[in-house]
């Protein structure tokens, strides 16, 4: 159950309207989760400084269980979603951050329960 969050100091009207859901799609595929286990928060408009200014820029947090856990995987993965933010943000790879997180299958709560026992 990847979780995925979007942070930019761009304003709302200058992302693509289908953003959250192109995200989504991608960040199913770039993991290999499917997209009905994918979670997705983009919030524009943020007052942000990323390597010292407050140009344009975007931080993306990606936390999930079992595929963020090695430099191996991210590396990968970085790859992918750097090019995705860059064609839909319209960014350069300088002025954008990624964060991975990995999570343990008892963080995350769903129907009542914790995944460990789902």
């Amino acid at each position: 159950m990847p979780f995925v969050e979007l942070d930019t100091n761009l304003a709302a009207e200058r992302l693509p309207p289908e953003l959250p859901q192109k995200l989504c799609a991608a960040s199913a595929a770039i993991l290999g989760k499917p997209a009905e286990r994918v979670n997705v928060t983009v919030r524009s408009g943020l007052p942000m400084v990323v390597s010292g200014s407050a140009e344009p820029c975007a931080q993306l947090l990606v936390s999930s269980i079992g595929v963020v856990g090695s430099a191996e995987q991210n590396k990968a993965h970085s790859a992918r979603f750097f090019d995705f933010l860059t064609a839909e943000l319209g960014l350069g790879t300088e002025r954008i951050v990624i964060r991975f997180y990995p999570l343990e299958p008892w963080q995350i709560g769903k129907n009542r329960m914790v995944m460990t026992f789902l």
